[in-house]
């Protein structure tokens, strides 16, 4: 699923590092997750939504579905 984490992430002047410690979880994870070769758990969803300040909804791009 097509996502809007990098964008938003570097508006709030946070590296990946710093994202991923703020959700307990690696850096690698963060980097697989803004490049669509990992889909976020809903808990992991929610954790990057509330520190990034947005929604689950915002996060994403409606309409893409992975094939």
């Amino acid at each position: 699923m097509k996502n809007h984490i990098r964008e938003l992430r570097k508006s709030a002047k946070l590296s990946q590092e710093e994202l991923a410690k703020l959700c307990k979880v690696s850096r690698q994870t963060i980097n697989a997750i803004e490049n669509d070769k990992y889909d976020p758990t809903l808990q992991l969803a929610f954790d990057i939504a509330s520190v990034l300040d947005t929604t689950v909804d915002g996060l994403f791009i409606s309409g893409s579905i992975r094939k």
